[in-house]
């Protein structure tokens, strides 16, 4: 069971972060992020947003191993807390701040939980 939690949630990273990747207008949009007068926040969006999390869910995949999982993990806790410290101090729209750090605090949890090394 924990392999089949594990690979779901390496798809799902993989398949946020190909959006951010390929479609980073789209990214920004649904993120309510704004392009500036340069590209330079669409690269941005290509690699912290779409190429890193493509690359991590893909290495989880291909290596299988507790420890890349785990690490995904440690991801996503930053990703929480990043959010955390956003709804506290940035007041962003609740809702869906609170969908997004769900989708990244319960990730994160299990991760961390099911693959830390005892």
């Amino acid at each position: 069971m924990t392999e089949i939690i594990n690979i779901l949630i390496a798809l799902m990273t993989i398949a946020f972060g190909a959006i951010g990747f390929i479609a980073p207008r789209y990214a920004a949009d649904a993120l309510d992020l704004k392009v500036g007068d340069t590209t330079m926040g669409l690269s941005e969006l290509r690699a912290s947003a779409g190429g890193l999390f493509v690359a991590v869910g893909v290495v989880c995949l291909v290596t299988g191993a507790g420890w890349a999982y785990a690490m995904l993990g440690v991801a996503y806790a930053g990703a929480a807390t990043g959010r955390t410290l956003s709804m506290l101090r940035d007041a962003p729209p609740q809702p869906k701040a609170l969908a997004w750090f769900a989708l990244e605090a319960l990730p994160a949890i299990w991760l961390i939980w099911a693959n830390w090394p005892a």
